[in-house]
């Protein structure tokens, strides 16, 4: 069978891996989603019983979400419009269900309707709790803007179960405390300052905390609510002359009370992205953090904060274990020895790195995936280039005889914003197929890349073409030092959505570096993007319209190919035609 194909019919080599891991509070069950095999797109619902390491499969598929109660002793999910649990199997409900959530106790679950509507069960009653049936309004539902921020949700349980925060869309956002047993208020800030809400965390016996960014996403705050009366206390700022970029997984109460937020460090010779427990900071410098996973409790010295960041290489995320009490000053302890792509997650005192469960110092089990074994084992080259230190990788086609001289792909994936160069060969396996096809594809993360330094990422902003073409090119020639096998008078550049636009951009501006591109689903009109994305890189529309021009390309470029996604067959004949 051909790549393409082999990859759409394993879902890219994803089919049959674990996935959406959680991990219980208690740290007694983990629940995952995985299908019954490679060529299977339908992930059934799995729970793990941590101490005894015994699988059931708790639903068959098709189960494409779900969510627990704190110790995932129930389990819920939505299918075809009905309401399922692992305790109570198929729940009749007044209206379709979407988004269902039992609260951490177990007791109740929640629901939001396709009208717009947020109901709860508890037993046989079906409880309205918020809805405007017919109206402009919509409860529980997260707003478009939330997703340029990560949020896809738009409702909260409190840790006891007898509250809900809840988003009311009409079409700005607000915030609101429910009462299961009726009554409600409004959380207060000022949403005309600061209309973005980018993220809710409510867990453990504190606050609420949210944090709010202004238009310009220049300025943040973070807020603890009050339950009672919905008043906030501002608990934290943020604030960046680009763009404010919250660290996932924060704000975190802390189990000594404090707040943990991700910010950025900026003077002093320093240039980090790293955490801070009430301005305190509690992460090393070199140490990039990319993620917090969770807080794992030890039995000596405290409790530990699990980090998913990088440390020196961009190519690579590492897990990282940083105590909360900083006696001695800031250290992170590095629990993933082999160089990749590592990720983390967390319940009780259980960590789950990869797929490996692992409970105190003992490796539990591995959680068996049954994906497709990958077709290619590529071993790109990758090093960094030009006075900026551009991470770069270079793969050449298996068995390439130094001094045969091949045309290059420059491949952008998704563009700035998105890392290409990765330690992780899943992450290789198109391009091999690529190079195979008579490519030296070459990958560069420019400028506006995350991994590196804050200031690496945000010097793109209101001039993101210019510097991310800049750095490609640059990176073409100084790449040719090593690799004279690349013949730089035959360049096809490709990448999808941004990195779509940027390929455009390239064959539109300079030609005489660019033969072709291929553009899939590529912007092409910063105007037309969501009102929070594009201002993140360009600023207002209203105060900078010629960049915003600066910025537009033309779809109809020489040389230029507009791919839907799934085309690589006419892809790989056009780029090889302009190429020969």
């Amino acid at each position: 069978m051909e790549y393409p194909e082999l990859a759409a019919r394993t879902g890219g080599f994803r089919f049959g891996t674990p996935h959406a891991l959680t991990v219980g509070d208690d740290g007694a069950r983990i629940a995952f989603l995985r299908s019954a095999g490679p060529r299977d797109p339908a992930p059934a619902l799995w729970s793990l019983d941590v101490a005894t390491a015994a699988l059931t499969q708790v639903a068959a598929g098709p189960v494409h979400s779900y969510a627990g109660s704190a110790r995932l002793d129930v389990l819920a999910w939505a299918h075809e419009g009905g309401l399922f649990s692992s305790a109570a199997g198929r729940i009749g409900t007044a209206a379709e269900a979407l988004d269902p959530r039992p609260d951490p106790t177990g007791r109740h679950i929640g629901y939001v309707t396709p009208d717009g509507c947020l109901r709860v069960v508890t037993g046989p009653e079906d409880q309205l709790l918020a809805g405007e049936p017919g109206g402009d309004a919509s409860w529980g539902a997260a707003e478009p803007a939330a997703a340029q921020f990560g949020r896809d949700r738009g409702w909260w349980w409190s840790p006891d179960g007898t509250q809900i925060l809840a988003v009311r869309s009409a079409p700005a956002p607000s915030l609101h405390l429910l009462d299961l047993v009726g009554g409600w208020v409004d959380v207060h800030w000022d949403r005309e300052t600061y209309p973005y809400l980018v993220d809710v965390r409510w867990g453990g016996a504190g606050n609420a905390l949210i944090t709010v960014l202004r238009r310009t996403q220049q300025h943040g705050l973070v807020l603890s609510v009050d339950p009672r009366t919905g008043e906030t206390q501002v608990h934290a700022e943020l604030a960046d002359a680009r763009w404010v970029e919250p660290v996932a997984g924060t704000p975190r109460l802390l189990p000594d009370g404090r707040v943990m937020v991700g910010g950025e460090l900026a003077h002093d010779g320093f240039d980090a992205r790293c955490l801070f427990a009430d301005g305190s900071l509690i992460t090393p410098p070199g140490l990039y953090v990319r993620r917090v996973a969770g807080v794992l409790p030890r039995p000596n010295g405290g409790p530990e904060i699990i980090i998913e960041g990088t440390e020196g290489e961009p190519a690579e995320q590492q897990v990282f274990a940083v105590r909360t009490a900083q006696a001695g000053g800031v250290s992170a302890r590095r629990l993933t020895a082999a160089p990749g792509w590592h990720t983390a997650r967390v319940g009780g005192d259980v960590l789950v790195v990869d797929l490996t469960v692992i409970r105190g110092a003992a490796e539990v089990t591995t959680l068996p995936s049954l994906a497709e074994p990958l077709p290619y084992a590529p071993e790109p080259v990758l090093e960094r280039v030009t006075d900026r230190r551009l991470p770069s990788g270079v793969l050449y086609p298996t068995g390439h005889v130094t001094g045969t001289r091949l045309p290059v792909l420059l491949e952008l994936g998704a563009g700035p914003g998105h890392q290409q160069v990765v330690a992780d060969p899943a992450r290789w396996q198109e391009r091999q197929w690529w190079a195979d096809a008579g490519f030296v594809v070459v990958s560069v993360d420019t400028r506006g890349t995350p991994g590196v330094a804050p200031s690496f990422e945000k010097v793109i902003y209101r001039r993101l073409a210019d510097v991310a073409l800049t750095d490609q090119i640059d990176a073409l020639r100084s790449l040719t030092g090593k690799h004279p096998d690349l013949d730089l008078g035959r360049v096809a550049v490709r990448g999808t959505g941004l990195g779509g636009w940027l390929a455009a951009v390239a064959v539109q501006r300079r030609h005489d570096v660019f033969r072709c591109g291929v553009a899939r689903d590529p912007i092409i009109d910063w105007t037309e993007l969501p009102t929070a994305y594009a201002e993140r890189y360009l600023g207002s529309h209203a105060d900078n319209a010629d960049v915003y021009d600066h910025h537009r390309v033309d779809p109809a470029a020489a040389g230029l190919l507009i791919s839907p996604a799934g085309g690589l067959s006419e892809e790989l004949a056009f780029v090889t035609r302009e190429c020969a």
